[in-house]
Formats: C-alpha cells, structure tokens, sequence
C-alpha cells in the first residue's frame, strides 16, 4: 500500500509542495526553489495562492507561533484565522488574559 503525503511550506518563496511523510531517517526538506529550509504544516493543509500576500503574512504568524495543520479525528485541523484582524483580535485576546498565543489563535470565538 502506498504512503500518503502531506504539505511542506516555504514561507519566502510563498510555495507548498505534498511530499511523503517524514520518516525516522528522514533527512531535513529543502524548498526546490530557494534552497530554504521547508516546514511541515500538516495534511489537512490548504495552500493560499502566491499572491495574496495578506493570506501568506497570516499563515506566517500561524506557523511561527507552532500551529499546525493536522487532521484530527473528526475531520480537518479545526479553526484557523484567515485575516490578520482575526489574528490581531486572538493575539490581543492572548496578551490581556495570558493564555499562549497558539492556543488562543486556534479559538473559534474570543471572549
């Protein structure tokens, strides 16, 4: 049976290539583009197209603050922001009542 795959980024190239499964032995993915470092960003992942710059500026500070896009057992990765007012709102939210900022920009509705 074959393995699946799931998605890599490079952030500064705005590209997201489907690649099998890190293994045990697994090496370290490099963009095809820039010779970057690639992040693993999950299965359930949907890329924005390459020139909605907003969209990738959300993503970044989604995966810098650790969140994933991994599917869970009842579907996809759950809520994810889609605009950085969104994101504003949950790292606001973050910083008033102390809570992580990954955990609080997963939140579907802020308090």
């Amino acid at each position: 049976m074959a393995h699946g795959k799931t998605s890599y980024v490079c952030l500064p190239c705005r590209a997201s290539y489907k690649q099998p499964y890190p293994g045990y032995h697994d090496h370290d993915r490099v963009c095809p583009r820039c010779a970057g470092a690639l992040i693993h960003v999950g299965s359930a992942f949907a890329a924005p197209k390459r020139r909605d710059t907003a969209a990738w500026r959300t993503l970044s500070v989604l995966l810098h603050a650790g969140v994933r896009f991994h599917k869970s057992c009842c579907g996809g990765p759950g809520y994810r922001p889609r605009t950085l007012s969104e994101v504003r709102e949950r790292m606001a939210y973050a910083r008033a009542t102390g809570e992580p900022f990954a955990r609080a920009l997963v939140r579907y509705n802020v308090p």
